[in-house]
């Protein structure tokens, strides 16, 4: 079947829709209802599935379904168990301790998902500077670090990653992007290690020995919810889903007909719910299904308007100067603007087109890293790229916090992020002795910006005041 370029209309409207309705005045109380997001999924959705049911690809709209299942699954099972796990206490917001909040939050993202780990910590983290006049760059640099770059070590980090072991990467493939990970998030906590340094300095005494004088040791409620986590991520890696293929060829045995992985992640969830301190989830996070409602009410748009868009990009991926250094350019930049799950898909399918050895899961293996390179890092450039993003804002909205809008927190990110992801992508994805070298220059250059003292108002401190 082929696609004409027409067909990517409804993937575009849909894109578009989720970008710009929470923005504009006018829609943005609207777009809010979840029943709303799943009018419109529905709305721009099933003409396409009608379309290509009519066409005889059929067993594309159930591979679509069966992965939009798979997906949501894994995502509530999540959301449900960190809900229950309460971070408690007020320690002193030291640059060190912060950052080590940071840095904490960059390894549990990957475990328990970028949701999971924000949610779990932009509330004590805002309880721990409560005290202090600067707070903004301290919740502009979680949502780099915890709800985007730290999610990239396994297919529970971030939605892109899931959705490439769906379709083939092995569970422990993303181990081996441990060295991006690493240059990435050390560079951006020692960025933020310098920043929060010279603001703490112009801090009034009287916002720091109140921060002294209020301190309350950290402790954990529900913790048994950790032990709910493991099992999720045990079955991630270990238990099969519905074998897709099997039952397409007619050889299917009967527990290959059967979701085992979504079966013991959703009892799991159940469990989760049963059992450990209600207080935790209820009163401390005021859990509620809001969010989760609203990824399952547009994402079931996504997956269905993407069908034709993904069948288009496979017939012109030829055509396209495609290389390590585009796929993760393209990746990324479209990741910022748009969500990075459906991004990750196309650009994954595109290079599944082209072929090449090494492969994994039938993409050209250096090409893959650069797609989940640009998928995972680049959604931290906008409020929009990331679900967990927008999550975050909200938090620290409601806590007092004057965020900044969204093209000033654009400003951030190129000012902070983006040079740290410019050079890793020269050290990691051009594969040019210069261009490698030149990375390694940028990233001092970064290192030194970020701890040599400077002289005079810190100019992170006025955005801080006008944002």
């Amino acid at each position: 079947m082929q696609v004409q370029w027409w067909g990517i209309i409804p993937f575009v409207v849909m894109l578009l829709t989720i970008a710009i309705a929470p923005l504009v005045p006018a829609t943005r109380e609207l777009w809010e209802r979840q029943r709303v997001q799943l009018q419109v999924s529905l709305l721009l959705g099933l003409p396409v599935a009608i379309w290509f049911l009519a066409a005889g690809e059929g067993s594309t709209v159930v591979h679509s379904l069966v992965e939009y299942g798979q997906f949501i699954m894994l995502l509530l099972a999540l959301f449900v168990v960190s809900g229950g796990i309460y971070l408690a206490g007020d320690i002193r917001a030291t640059p060190a301790v912060n950052t080590a909040f940071l840095g904490v939050g960059a390894v549990l993202a990957s475990f328990i998902g970028t949701t999971g780990a924000a949610m779990l910590l932009i509330r004590p983290l805002l309880n721990t500077n409560a005290e202090r006049s600067h707070k903004v760059h301290t919740v502009v640099f979680a949502i780099f670090v915890i709800a985007n770059t730290g999610g990239l070590l396994t297919p529970l980090g971030d939605p892109p990653l899931f959705l490439g072991m769906l379709r083939g990467v092995p569970f422990e493939w993303t181990f081996s992007l441990f060295p991006m990970w690493l240059f990435v998030n050390i560079l951006l906590l020692v960025s933020y290690y310098g920043l929060d340094r010279r603001l703490a300095a112009t801090e009034t005494e009287e916002a720091l020995a109140l921060d002294s004088s209020q301190v309350e040791p950290l402790r954990v409620r529900g913790a048994v919810h950790f032990l709910y986590l493991a099992a999720i991520v045990a079955s991630v890696a270990f238990a099969p889903s519905i074998d897709l293929h099997a039952v397409e060829e007619g050889h299917a045995h009967w527990w290959q007909w059967i979701p085992w992985r979504e079966l013991i992640m959703i009892s799991v969830a159940l469990l989760s719910l049963r059992t450990g301190p209600r207080t935790a989830r209820y009163e401390d996070n005021r859990f509620t299904w809001g969010p989760i409602q609203e990824v399952a009410a547009i994402f079931i748009g996504i997956f269905l308007t993407m069908m034709p868009a993904l069948r288009y990009l496979a017939q012109v991926a030829p055509e396209l100067p495609l290389n390590r250094v585009t796929f993760f350019a393209f990746t990324g930049g479209l990741s910022a603007v748009l969500d990075n799950a459906p991004t990750y898909v196309t650009f994954f399918e595109m290079a599944r087109e082209l072929g090449g050895e090494p492969a994994v899961a039938g993409v050209y293996e250096p090409f893959l890293v650069s797609i989940s390179l640009g998928a995972v890092f680049c959604g931290a450039i906008t409020y929009i790229g990331n679900g967990p993003n927008f999550m975050v804002k909200a938090v620290a909205d409601r806590a007092g916090v004057h965020m900044p809008s969204f093209g000033g927190y654009v400003v951030w990110a190129f000012l902070h992020l983006v040079p740290v992801l410019v050079a890793m992508s020269l050290v990691f994805t051009t594969g040019v002795r210069w261009a490698q070298v030149a990375g390694w220059v940028l990233a001092a250059a970064l290192v030194v910006r970020a701890l040599l003292p400077r002289r005079g108002r810190p100019s992170e401190e006025k955005t801080e005041v006008t944002a």
